[in-house]
């Protein structure tokens, strides 16, 4: 008969727009027990208390790190703290889910891999859409071929608000598109990035943006994110040399929709005026998507992953790619759009 494992301490630091969820879904685990909760506003404290009267609170975030009850820390905070209160948890033999985006610059983000390689901790990033049961259908579509050689893909990600002031629109909202594009492509990098935004309510802030990344092969992904769109979209456009992939996260159920559809021209021609095109309109299939919460799965992957030592999905380095990619497009927005490299 197999030993039975204590629950694991959490502590979460950061309790205003994002951490009532992870806090939620922490406390209804069975692996996990919320032990801790630190926030700057007491108000938001007070309110937690009566949603989870057990749970001890805190303005000082190291004292909850220091917390001998817990051993991992969830960071929530805005993404200018991010690299403070992780490496603190990390110094202090916890492990670490850190929301996205990871860090402030790569430098931070390098920081933190590195403490957790030290001290042998985990290190997550939550990048939530990557555990969908929709992206990762999208990812074993691609896998698998049906779509044939992958030509563009067009992510748009837009809304009417929440207007944010410590980061622009890119830093708020790309870092989903980023994340499922890297994740759809096995990790690969894009060779450049160009990005052109305009800032329309506060002029030190972009409110929307355009992105555009090139990666080997020709391959090329338009990401386009706003903060004043009169309709919500979340929708991901996968065009191949076979078929095509719709992802529409605003639908209930049908999220995805796969097009049996292509164009074709000649092997071989001799003039552009002889230049046939041949269109194929196929079927359209709604693939069956399963209905788990994305962050109830991200926790328990957390809880997994310190229970067996397992890597993450969205480890530090996945982190780190999309922090170099936000970085990218804020030098490209500073000189006019140009295209920005990335290490290799």
């Amino acid at each position: 008969m197999s030993e039975k494992r204590a629950p694991l301490g959490i502590g979460v630091v950061g309790c205003g727009y994002w951490g009532p969820n992870l806090i939620r879904n922490f406390h209804q685990l069975r692996g996990s027990r919320v032990v801790q909760l630190a926030d700057l506003d007491e108000k938001r404290l007070n309110h937690m208390e009566e949603l989870y009267p057990e749970v001890q609170t805190t303005t000082d975030y190291e004292q909850l790190v220091q917390n001998d009850e817990i051993d991992a820390v969830v960071v929530a905070t805005p993404v200018d703290r991010h690299a403070e209160v992780g490496l603190a948890a990390l110094q202090a033999g916890k492990h670490v889910l850190v929301e996205k985006p990871m860090t402030r610059t790569s430098e931070e983000a390098r920081r933190l891999i590195d403490e957790a390689k030290k001290r042998d901790r985990v290190l997550m990033v939550g990048h939530v859409f990557e555990f969908t049961e929709s992206v990762r259908k999208c990812k074993s579509i691609l896998d698998d071929g049906t779509l044939g050689d992958l030509y563009y893909i067009n992510s748009q990600r837009l809304n009417l608000g929440l207007f944010r002031n410590d980061v622009n629109v890119i830093w708020d909202l790309a870092p989903h598109d980023f994340s499922i594009l890297l994740n759809l492509l096995g990790g690969k990098r894009p060779r450049g990035v160009r990005a052109i935004g305009a800032s329309h309510i506060n002029p030190q802030v972009e409110d929307v943006a355009t992105m555009t990344l090139d990666f080997d092969g020709g391959l090329v992904a338009f990401v386009q994110v706003s903060w004043l769109d009169p309709k919500k979209v979340r929708q991901t456009v996968l065009v191949g040399s076979k078929k095509m992939l719709i992802y529409n996260d605003i639908e209930p159920t049908e999220k995805l929709w796969l097009y049996d559809r292509s164009v074709e021209g000649p092997a071989e021609y001799e003039t552009y005026a002889q230049f046939p095109y041949t269109y194929r309109y196929g079927d359209i299939t709604v693939p069956r998507i399963g209905g788990a919460e994305p962050l109830r799965t991200e926790a328990q992957h957390f809880l997994d992953c310190i229970n067996s030592g397992k890597t993450p999905l969205t480890d530090g380095h996945s982190g780190l790619r999309v922090v170099e990619v936000l970085e990218s497009t804020d030098r490209s927005l500073s000189e006019g759009g140009a295209r920005i490299e990335l290490p290799a």
